[in-house]
């Protein structure tokens, strides 16, 4: 399998969205939320984007690397799994869990809004819990990011908080990030990239929405 090559691949990430630094907290902060379902949580999500054995996968935003775990075992050995945060300690602890379970994946600290990869490197991308954390701005920048860095035919996952405010039922949900954030409503910036056989739906867990959809053979950046 060719090497993933990358841009600026030792610079320091800058991103205008909200950075976690609290690394250890926030592993004890989802285990209370998710109150033991989050090992379900992921292998939903990793089933849903379809992955395979042997593909390129990144994970945008990954935190503490569980999810870009999750997804590496399901593209096996033969496949190439890459975290990105914009937070060094999550990275770092990342990587540290990673080395636990003798799990080969490559995490970076890189800002959502300005991937260090090339046009088309990867055939899935994972987006979860992140876009709520990104101004509008560098929301659209994420998206378009994403969108290029996908293979023609590369699948793009996003998870995020959704539905009336009034409806929702998690503690996460009702703060003050998530209560303003919709992901139905950016379902048309999806669409503005190219993207195309976009699904959304309820991912059956909290208040969290998902959409995803592929990248044609030819398209055509609008944002």
């Amino acid at each position: 399998m060719a090497e993933i090559s990358d841009r600026n691949h030792n610079a320091m990430p800058k991103t205008s969205g909200l950075v976690f630094h609290w690394a250890f907290a926030y592993d004890l902060l989802l285990r209370v939320l998710w109150r033991g379902s989050e090992r379900i949580y992921r292998e939903k999500v990793v089933q849903l984007a379809g992955l395979g054995a042997g593909e390129s996968v990144l994970d945008v935003g990954c935190g503490t690397g569980t999810l870009a775990i999750a997804a590496k075992r399901r593209v096996g050995p033969a496949g190439k799994v890459v975290g990105i945060d914009a937070s060094p300690e999550m990275i770092a602890r990342a990587r540290a869990k990673a080395a636990k379970a003798a799990i080969d994946i490559d995490f970076r600290a890189a800002a959502a809004e300005a991937l260090p990869f090339s046009d088309g490197t990867f055939d899935a991308l994972l987006s979860t819990t992140v876009l709520h954390c990104l101004p509008d701005d560098a929301r659209r920048l994420c998206i378009r990011e994403m969108t290029r860095v996908l293979k023609s035919g590369g699948r793009l996952l996003v998870v995020d908080f959704g539905g009336p405010g009034q409806a929702r039922r998690s503690l996460m949900a009702h703060l003050r990030h998530h209560r303003d954030f919709d992901l139905r409503d950016i379902i048309p910036e999806l669409r503005e990239t190219g993207l195309v056989d976009l699904q959304t739906g309820a991912l059956g867990f909290s208040d969290l929405q998902f959409a995803i959809a592929t990248a044609p053979a030819t398209r055509e950046l609008t944002i």
